[in-house]
């Protein structure tokens, strides 16, 4: 582990979310005068029955220094959730891991996701705008919140790949350490990088899960599934150039490692640096043998199958904090007993038995 995280210790967990899950299930929709109308996941379906996940809707950004017209603040933010989803797990391990716990708050909405009715506060509360479904407090700011600004009492960004690099770099200043302040799970050094590795692990791996167990067509589940567990056992070679979208750099991705061939000759995605990229990955790696597998039909294995990958997410949910993070009950709930149209019955399984907890051999690799 990296000195800075071996001498962390955080408190109790907090939970953030982007809800981009959010967005892949509802969809609110205004027509005039109309009622405001939930639509279900299976709206986002091809016709050659492919799921197409919606990009974010807002996409405004926290800064440090307030030039965005957001300024970092303690207290100034609030953060809508739901133990379950991937998407908001990334936040929630930002959050945790930078000791933001007292200066953004948030909400946690029950783990029963209804089409008619969308998230709904039963088990927890909204504190802030005190509604009983979450689609009332998308309409207050038009219509998707996600970080919460209760100054201006609207939306900020609902993108959680944007929304962990301002938890990351524009609250320094709040972060209760220097330990803390000083972590950078986005350096400059490596982000062409990142960007490369966090495109291709999204679209096969984050997204993958979610085109294979949502098709609704056995050519659009074969094509998704393939490509999943090619990603997560074979290697794959790119020989197009491709653009990260960061400033005016391009390289080529040529010869990129799938995820048990980079972990089988380094510790982290990114050699012995522990970044945002390991964040993205492990919020899936974590599910995936208790719900993906079984609930989305990605078993051709599991990840304990995989000796590499099973070592590193357990060494990840050992870093102090991280733990605490991960809510099985909400998972297992959230998507056995919602997704109706593939669990019509809503019955959730016994299993499996998963020991995050017992030892690893990621320290086989120096620092």
């Amino acid at each position: 582990m990296p000195t800075q995280l071996n001498r962390m210790r955080v408190g109790k967990a907090c939970v953030v979310e982007s809800f981009r899950q959010a967005r892949l299930y509802v969809t609110l929709a205004m027509q005039g005068n109309k009622e405001q109308e939930v639509v279900s996941w299976t709206k986002n379906i091809s016709k050659k029955g492919e799921f197409v996940r919606k990009d974010s809707t807002f996409r405004n950004v926290v800064t440090a220094d307030g030039s965005s017209g957001f300024k970092a603040e303690a207290g100034r933010y609030h953060l809508y959730v739901s133990y379950a989803c991937p998407w908001a797990h990334r936040t929630l391990i930002l959050r945790k891991l930078k000791g933001l716990e007292k200066v953004i708050s948030y909400d946690c909405v029950d783990w029963l996701l209804l089409s008619d009715v969308g998230w709904e506060f039963k088990e927890h509360q909204d504190t802030i705008n005190n509604c009983r479904y979450l689609k009332d407090i998308y309409f207050k700011a038009k219509p998707v919140p996600v970080l919460w600004d209760k100054a201006t009492k609207t939306i900020v960004n609902n993108e959680s790949s944007e929304i962990i690099r301002m938890l990351n770099s524009e609250f320094n200043a709040y972060c209760p350490t220097v330990e803390q302040s000083n972590l950078d799970f986005y350096p400059a050094d490596l982000r062409s990088k990142i960007d490369a590795i966090n495109e291709w692990i999204y679209n096969d791996i984050n997204n993958g899960v979610y085109k294979s167990g949502f098709a609704t067509s056995q050519e659009a589940y074969d094509k998704a599934v393939l490509q999943l567990f090619k990603s997560l056992d074979k290697v794959r070679v790119i020989n197009y150039p491709y653009n990260i979208s960061y400033g005016k750099v391009y390289f080529l991705r040529n010869a990129l490692t799938q995820v048990e061939d980079i972990l089988s000759k380094s510790r982290y995605l990114m050699g012995n640096q522990f970044t945002e990229a390991d964040i993205r990955l492990f919020a899936t790696l974590v599910r995936f043998d208790m719900v993906y597998h079984q609930h989305f039909k990605c078993n051709k294995k599991r990840i304990i199958d995989y000796p590499n990958m099973w070592n590193y997410i357990r060494e990840i949910y050992q870093i102090p904090g991280v733990a605490d993070t991960v809510n099985m009950e909400h998972i297992r709930n959230h998507y056995m007993q919602s997704h109706t149209s593939i669990n019509p019955f809503r019955i959730v399984s016994i299993g499996p038995d998963l020991d995050f907890m017992a030892p690893h051999d990621r320290d086989r690799f120096s620092n």
